[in-house]
């Protein structure tokens, strides 16, 4: 099947919806807002293009993951398949044709170049040798400390990072790296 796959780096619009579906899988869905910057050589400043959103849609461990770490506001990096989804309003509401963007997401995650995160390790239900599920949370702590739950953490340089709202250099961007 040839997909669109694409990259879109912005922020969350609004806030996570989480469902299952009748089957049971769970479902998180947002709304992604990404505006392009240009350097306005003119100005000698950084300029905002047009913005665009996108409805993003996650399913299974990626979802549970979603709704307990994006929030609005926070700026995400999503990879996934372009879906263009286009309808028409019934003759009462105008009747005009309208297009929808969603990206069925495969990887999401908070934008490094905009702050800093820290991640946690899910726990998982494993399987036994019986071939029942076991679940590692209720399972006793010394069996299961190296496997389910890592904190990774690495330390912040802060002569490194600059306060926010400061303005590096002519040609960095404070918010996205240049695009050429």
């Amino acid at each position: 099947m040839n997909d669109t796959m694409v990259t879109l780096v912005g922020n969350v619009a609004t806030a996570v919806e989480y469902r299952e579906t009748a089957a049971g899988v769970p479902v998180a869905r947002f709304r992604m807002a990404a505006t392009s910057r240009r350097w306005d050589k003119a100005r000698e400043c950084w300029a905002d293009g047009e913005t665009s959103f996108y409805t993003v849609r996650s399913w299974r461990a990626l979802a549970d993951n979603v709704a307990a770490s994006v929030a609005v506001g926070e700026p995400v990096v999503v990879q996934g398949r372009l879906r263009v989804r286009e309808g028409e309003q019934p003759p009462e509401k105008g009747g005009q044709r309208w297009f929808a963007a969603e990206v069925d997401a495969l990887a999401i995650g908070h934008d490094l170049a905009r702050g800093t995160s820290a991640f946690r390790r899910v726990a998982r239900a494993r399987k036994a040798a019986d071939g029942t599920q076991r679940d590692l949370e209720s399972a006793p702590l010394e069996k299961v400390e190296s496997s389910t739950t890592v904190v990774m953490e690495a330390p912040v340089n802060r002569r490194t990072v600059a306060p926010v709202g400061r303005a590096g250099p002519p040609g960095n961007s404070p918010q996205k790296a240049s695009v050429p």
